[in-house]
């Protein structure tokens, strides 16, 4: 048991690295200096990413079960 809970651990710090990473880009993108932007907005900026991840999971995963079942989605 303990395996899959760590398991899980590992899949959430990736998730939260990979969601740290996207937001160092789109702070880039937006012009502005890392310090400008309070703790606070910080830490929204990268709950949004981690949630931008988990859909895009989710919707793939959706997307694959649908395609395995031989169902079009498109048409």
């Amino acid at each position: 048991m303990q395996f899959f809970i760590d398991q899980k651990d590992k899949i959430k710090q990736a998730i939260r690295d990979k969601a740290i990473e996207r937001a160092k880009v789109r702070i880039i993108l937006c012009e502005r200096a890392l310090e400008d932007f309070s703790e606070e907005e910080l830490e929204i900026i990268v709950a949004e990413e981690e949630q931008n991840i988990y859909n895009s999971f989710k919707e793939k995963g959706f997307l694959a079960v649908l395609a395995a079942l031989g169902i079009g989605f498109f048409g």
